[in-house]
């Protein structure tokens, strides 16, 4: 039998204090409950073993903290964690992330079986290296790049990684083209909505760049032209345009965008870049919106991204990003690797990553080709919007956004409602497995909480029906209410919702 480890943490509250789900196993008050002591070990129940003795693995224990001192049978080690792994939430049913949670058996077996290749080894694995061209060749097209030819692109392991590289090519086109004013201590700075995802917020402290963030005003959820324009100066290395906003779903006017910026530079001479931000709407708008100029055509977009684990329909994590041209891209962030016997271009944060995904994203692109794609992303937007519909139709509710660009769509309560609040929606709908995040608006909404859903390929419109059912099922309740459950002490929690 394992031996249990140690029964003390080896600081207060530190970097060894046993964590569970990210929260100490230390209570409150300093004690530590039986169920979560450090020395706490792990049983098998019911009996897994293979062996003669079908007993054998249930007198097993394991310690949970710390490396057992000898194997065990895998089925005993498949069985302990697959047990622990029914506590998470039915990826079905949540609405909270925009992540892929559904794929084909082909798609997963394809995975499968590249699971141990490695991306940036493309000297052994030449045709996981050929999958990424094409793909990059498939974007570069469906964003009408001038020359899908010339464009050049990367895969990325999400969106943040991409958003970052761009947002590093921004900042060294700027200070390539200002050298004298950033020797002299000139601080660049990044233009957009201050509804923008963490990742950019990461970028402006990880590489010294001021963030000018676009507060939401009144009914204006997201950036706009003439706010975007009113805070460039000569320092700043562009603009940041959401397709669309994860708060509410909607499309930030990246033609309105760039169109001011024209004109910023036609008074000023101040040239200004935009990047699109397309984790999600990238892989939407080409298929729904075929005539709205968001992408390559406007000569002021130098880089796009995507995530491939969103509304590319392939399981985390996999993003990509894309310049225009060679041009777009500072020739000095591209590093020559010799790697494994080749020599090869590189210009990822990462090194080693999984190929798996990458040749997933082909596989969708091969599968679905771009009717297929449409097919997916329409009837998502048309189960977001009758989801919607239902929400509206409910007199508690008032919509903010109606699911008709991204599926994505955020309510709130409406006016003269003071039983409960979209927290208290939020909790009730967790007690049926609906994962739902309930969450206040950034400045200056703050006064502002939303509930916001989100629809993905696999969220059919009778899960939507049924989420109406149950949402009208407990109103009766909710109305019954003094007030909302806050003003009782009960937390406000506000949910993830990137």
């Amino acid at each position: 039998m394992a031996e249990p480890h140690g029964t003390e943490s080896k600081d207060e509250e530190g970097l060894h204090t046993p964590r569970v789900r990210g929260v100490s196993v230390a209570s409150s008050n300093g004690s530590r409950p039986a169920s979560r002591a450090p020395h706490r070990t792990l049983s098998v129940n019911p009996f897994v073993s293979s062996a003669a003795d079908p007993l054998g693995s249930m007198q097993l224990a394991p310690p949970m903290y710390q490396i057992p001192d000898g194997p065990i049978e895998p089925s005993t080690a498949y069985r302990l964690i697959h047990d622990e792994l029914m506590l998470d939430g039915n990826a079905r049913l949540n609405l909270a992330t925009f992540v892929t949670t559904w794929m084909e058996p082909e798609a997963t077996l394809l995975m499968a079986e590249c699971a141990e290749k490695n991306m940036i080894d493309k000297d052994e694995y030449p045709q996981t290296a050929e999958l990424e061209r094409r793909c990059v060749a498939i974007l570069a097209d469906l964003w009408n790049a001038p020359d899908p030819h010339t464009a050049i692109g990367c895969s990325t392991t999400g969106s943040s990684e991409a958003c970052m590289l761009a947002g590093l090519a921004l900042k060294r086109r700027w200070m390539k083209a200002n050298p004298e004013r950033y020797a002299a201590g000139a601080k660049p700075n990044l233009v957009m909505g201050v509804n923008v995802q963490v990742c950019w917020e990461k970028f402006c402290e990880f590489w010294e760049v001021e963030p000018r963030y676009v507060p939401m005003e009144g009914e204006r959820y997201h950036l706009d032209g003439e706010q975007a324009a009113a805070k460039v100066d000569e320092n700043t290395i562009g603009v940041v345009a959401i397709l669309g906003s994860t708060m509410d779903g909607s499309y930030e006017p990246v033609w309105d965008i760039c169109a001011k910026l024209d004109e910023v530079q036609q008074r000023t001479g101040l040239d200004v870049p935009v990047h699109v931000d397309g984790a999600s709407g990238a892989m939407i708008a080409p298929f729904l919106d075929p005539d709205m100029h968001w992408d390559f055509r406007q000569p002021r977009v130098a880089s796009i991204n995507t995530s491939g684990h969103k509304y590319g329909l392939v399981y985390p994590g996999v993003g990509w990003v894309l310049w225009r041209n060679a041009a777009a891209l500072p020739e000095e962030l591209v590093f020559k690797v010799n790697y494994l016997g080749g020599d090869m271009p590189t210009f990822a944060l990462n090194f080693s990553r999984p190929g798996a995904q990458v040749v997933a994203q082909y596989y969708n692109f091969l599968r679905l080709g771009h009717e297929g794609y449409r097919q997916v992303q329409q009837a998502c937007r048309d189960v977001a919007k009758h989801l919607a519909d239902g929400v509206a139709a409910l007199p508690e509710f008032r919509l903010l956004t109606k699911g008709d660009q991204l599926p994505v769509f955020a309510f709130t309560t409406a006016e003269g409602v003071t039983d409960f609040d979209v927290f208290d929606v939020s909790r009730r709908l967790r007690e049926r497995g609906w994962q739902v995040p309930a969450y206040t608006f950034p400045a200056d909404r703050t006064d502002l909480a939303v509930i916001r859903l989100v629809v993905r390929n696999g969220f059919s419109r009778d899960l939507a029906d049924l989420l109406l059912a149950d949402l009208d099922r407990l109103l009766p309740e909710l109305r019954k209410q003094p007030a909302p459950m806050q003003q009782y002490g009960v937390e406000a929690k506000e949910a993830f919702h990137h």
